[in-house]
Order: C-alpha cells, then structure tokens, then sequence
C-alpha cells in the first residue's frame, strides 16, 4: 500500500468534547485533512514539542525519548495504519543499529514522539478515504447548496438533517476549518451511505 504523507496543520481545543482536542493533519502537498480527537495531555505534549518548549522536568515522551537515546533506537517514521470504530491506531517504526522494529501507539503518542524526533507521519489512501475531510476550493462555496429554512431550524442532531443538507454544512465547516464538526458530519454521512 502507497503511504500518504502528513503534516500538523492545527492543534485546537475541542468544542464538542470537553477536556479534549482535535489534532489537524494534512496531506503534504495535497487537499485532504485528517482531523483526530486526543486528550489534554497528549495535546500539551504536543504542542510543547511543536514549540520547542524545554519544561523544568521532562514530560512523559521527553523521558520515553531519552530512553530511546540511550538505547542508540531512533524512531524513524510513524504510521496511522488502522481506523475501527472510530479510532486510529498507529505505530512507531524504530531502527537500531540497521535493524527496523515496530512498536504499537496510541496516535496521539506517536504524534508527541514523531514531533520529537523529528520523524515523517504517514497514513494509507483507505484511512484518508474514510475519515479524511477534502479542503474545497474557494470558488466552490458559489455552487454550494443552500441550507432550507426548515432544516436550520430542527435540532440540532445531526442524525435528523437530509444528506444534502449534511454536505452543505460539511462544506461550510471545511471553509470555516471547523474540523472535529466537519468530522462529526462526515461520519454521520458515512454512517448512512
């Protein structure tokens, strides 16, 4: 299978989940956006590796990461090789002295240590098929479908909405860069295709 390579495009506090994150990763030189739900934790382990932050005592993947060192293992890639219902599964591709070895992770784990070593993050085309969201082009938002009157005004569950109107809302949120709501609706258009 072809490996897709991504990139962090956002990391951003979670409107729909309390206490959680969304993490943004994007095709290198592509469209398409993958959008990931992580904890707290996972989110400032991240964004302290993104900004090159060096805390009083080492967090969790800083001390994982020395351990690595010390070991003379370097993570050389990551991969998010599996999405079943609803979460990603990923896993770490090491390399010590010219022999490679996988080790499984969370995603959000492998995110915080790919950042810190520095290592490409890959998925496959069936994952991005399924759980990415596609960045429309500018000039679409002229033809996209209108949202009736009546439907704005239903509850707001989604799973009561027609599928027109769940692609013109997906639309407006990729616009908006509203990923974890352009995900909720992707999913709820799946769910019924």
């Amino acid at each position: 299978m072809e490996k897709i390579k991504l990139e962090i495009i956002a990391l951003s506090h979670s409107v729909t989940h309390s206490h959680n994150y969304a993490i943004i990763l994007g095709e290198v030189n592509g469209s398409k956006r993958l959008p990931i739900v992580i904890g707290g934790f996972e989110a400032q382990a991240i964004a302290v590796a993104l900004e090159n932050m060096i805390p009083n005592r080492p967090l969790t993947h800083d001390l994982f990461k020395n351990t690595l060192e010390s070991f003379n293992i370097n993570i050389k890639e990551v991969i998010i090789h599996q999405l079943a219902e609803g979460i990603f599964y990923s896993s770490l591709i090491c390399e010590k002295e010219g022999t490679q070895f996988t080790i499984d992770s969370r995603t959000s784990d492998a995110i915080a240590m790919a950042v810190r070593f520095k290592a490409p993050i890959y998925t496959y085309n069936s994952i991005m098929e399924i759980a990415g969201v596609t960045m429309e082009d500018p000039q679409t938002e002229k033809t996209a479908p209108k949202i009736p009157e009546k439907e704005k005004s239903k509850v707001k569950d989604i799973e009561e909405m027609s599928i027109e109107t769940l692609e013109a809302l997906l639309e407006k949120a990729l616009k908006r860069e509203d990923y974890e709501h352009a995900a909720k609706l992707r999913d709820e258009i799946n769910k019924r295709k």
